[in-house]
C-alpha cells in the first residue's frame, strides 16, 4: 500500500505552522483589540498566547504518542471508544477548514480583481462573475499545487509565510522608532468600564477576540505521516511556532498603538496598513495587497492540506469511505481526499455570504479543542506518560478545556446568533450522516499504535 512521504523537516514544520496562525487575522484583530483594550491591548495578545499554549501542549503531545494523520480524531476515539464522536471530531474539523477557505477564496478574488480590474456586468449566485471565476481558478491552483507534492505544497506555504511575515516586520522596522511615546497601560473606557481601568474581565474580553489569531496550530498535527522523526519534530516545531506569533504579535500590537492612537486605529479599516500610512508613506499601496493575498492564499493553502488529511486518516481508520484513503501512486499524496476538498469549496462559492460561516468555524475548533484535551487527560490517566516523547502534565489539558468551554460561552454570547445556529446545524448533519449511514455498528477503527 502507498504511504505518504515522509519529507517535512522541523524547520519546515515550524514555518508551516506559524504561517496557518499567521493568516490575515492579525491585519485586522490589532484594530479590533484596540478598540476593547485600548494601548494595553498586547496584554491581550499575551494572555491569549498563554491560553492558546495550554491547547498547543496538548496537540503536541498527541503529536509525539500518535503520530499519525486525523490525530485529533484518533486520540478521541482511543479514549472514549466512541465511533460517532471521532467521527463528529474529525468532520468538524474539516468543517471549519472548508469554511476558512471558501470565505478566504472570495477576499482573493476581491484583491486579485482590484489589481485586474475586470468587469463582466453579470451577476450570478449573488456575486459579480468575475469575482466567482478567480475565486475558482485560485481554488484549482491551490488544490494543484497540494495534489502535486507534500514538498511542493510546503514550499508554496514557505514563500507565503516569508512574505506575510516581512509584511509584520515592515510595521515593526518602520515603527519601532515610534516605541516609548505611548502609554501602554492606557485603556479603552466604555460604559461598562466608564474610569478605563485595567480589569480581569476587560482582559479576558480582549483575549477572548486575540484567541482566534493563533488558530492554525492543530493544523500541523494532522501532516503527522509526512514528518520526519515526527514523536520529536512536531512538539518542538509547535511551541517554536507558537512562541515565533507570539513575540511578533506583541511587538506588532505595541508598534501600532505606539505609531497610530488607539481611537483612531479601532475605527480603521486597515489597521497596519493605517500604520504604514504615517510611518512609511514612501511604501506603496499597492504592496500591502500583495501582502494580503499571500496571508488568506496561505490559510487556504494550509486548509486544503489539512482537510485532505483528515479525510485520508479518517478513511484510514474506517470512519469514512475507504477511497478517501488512497494514495497516488506517484505523487505520494492523498489525490481523492484533495479533489473532494476541491469540489465541495467550489460549490460552496455559489452560496452567496458565508460571513456568518467563519463565526461558525471558530465554535467549531473550540469545541474539537475541548474533546481532544479531555482525551488527552483520559489516555494519560489510562496508560500513563510514554518514556522518551513529549509529555505535557494533565493540568494543562484540564486547563486548556476549560478555557475553551470560557471562550464558546463569550462567543456565543456575544456573536451573531446565525453563527451558533449554523455551527449547531453542521454538528446535526454530522451526525445525521453517520448515524444514517452505514457505517454506525461494524466499524472497527485501528487501535494499534
Amino acid at each position: 500500500m502507498t504511504e505518504l512521504k515522509r519529507s517535512i523537516g522541523p524547520f519546515q514544520l515550524m514555518l508551516y505552522g506559524a504561517g496557518s496562525m499567521m493568516g490575515a487575522g492579525i491585519y485586522g484583530l490589532v484594530g479590533k483589540g484596540a478598540g476593547i483594550m485600548g494601548s494595553a491591548v498586547w496584554m491581550a495578545f499575551l494572555l491569549a498566547m498563554t491560553c492558546a499554549m495550554l491547547t498547543g501542549l496538548s496537540y503536541a503531545s498527541i503529536a509525539s504518542r500518535y503520530p499519525r494523520a486525523a490525530g485529533a480524531a484518533y486520540v478521541t476515539h482511543r479514549a472514549f471508544g466512541k465511533h460517532w464522536l471521532s467521527y463528529l471530531v474529525g468532520l468538524m474539523v474539516v468543517a471549519s477548514g472548508i469554511g476558512s477557505i471558501s470565505t478566504g477564496s472570495k477576499v482573493i478574488a476581491g484583491n486579485l480583481n482590484s489589481l485586474l480590474g475586470l468587469s463582466t456586468g453579470v451577476t450570478f449566485a449573488g456575486a459579480p462573475l468575475e469575482i466567482l471565476l478567480l475565486a475558482i481558478g485560485f481554488l484549482l491552483v491551490v488544490a494543484g499545487v497540494v495534489y502535486r507534492g507534500i514538498s511542493e505544497s510546503i514550499l508554496a506555504n514557505t514563500v507565503c509565510t516569508l512574505v506575510e511575515a516581512s509584511g509584520l516586520l515592515l510595521v515593526i522596522a518602520v515603527g519601532i522608532r515610534f516605541w516609548g511615546g505611548t502609554d501602554l497601560l492606557e485603556v479603552a473606557s466604555s460604559p461598562s468600564n466608564p474610569e478605563g481601568a485595567l480589569t480581569i474581565a476587560l482582559l479576558l474580553q480582549g483575549a477572548l477576540l486575540t484567541f482566534f489569531s493563533f488558530m492554525g496550530f492543530e493544523d500541523m498535527l494532522n501532516v503527522a505521516e509526512e514528518v520526519k522523526d515526527p514523536e520529536r519534530s512536531i512538539p518542538v516545531a509547535m511551541i517554536g511556532a507558537m512562541l515565533l506569533v507570539s513575540l511578533l504579535y506583541i511587538a506588532i500590537s505595541i508598534t501600532a498603538v505606539s505609531v497610530v492612537p488607539w481611537r483612531e486605529l479601532a475605527t480603521a479599516p486597515g489597521p497596519l496598513r493605517a500604520v504604514i500610512e504615517r510611518a512609511a508613506p514612501w511604501f506603496p499601496a499597492i504592496g500591502f495587497t500583495f501582502i494580503t493575498i499571500a496571508a488568506v492564499a496561505n490559510t487556504a493553502l494550509v486548509n486544503t492540506i489539512m482537510g485532505s488529511r483528515m479525510l485520508y486518516g479518517m478513511a484510514r481508520q474506517g470512519l469514512l469511505p475507504k477511497v478517501l484513503g488512497k494514495v497516488h501512486p506517484t505523487r505520494r499524496t492523498p489525490h481523492v481526499a484533495v479533489g473532494v476538498m476541491f469540489f465541495i469549496v467550489v460549490a460552496l462559492q455559489f452560496a452567496g455570504d458565508v460571513t456568518q460561516l467563519a463565526g461558525a468555524t471558530v465554535l467549531l475548533l473550540l469545541t474539537v479543542f475541548v474533546i481532544v484535551n479531555g482525551a488527552l487527560v483520559v489516555v494519560k490517566r489510562r496508560e500513563g506518560d510514554l518514556p522518551g516523547r513529549f509529555n505535557a502534565p494533565t493540568i494543562f489539558p484540564l486547563l486548556g478545556a476549560a478555557i475553551c468551554l470560557v471562550l464558546i460561552l463569550g462567543q456565543v454570547l456575544q456573536s451573531d446568533w446565525r453563527a451558533p445556529a449554523i455551527a449547531g446545524s453542521l454538528i446535526a448533519i454530522i451526525l445525521a450522516t453517520y448515524f444514517l449511514g452505514r457505517r454506525g455498528r461494524d466499524m472497527a477503527p485501528d487501535t494499534a499504535d
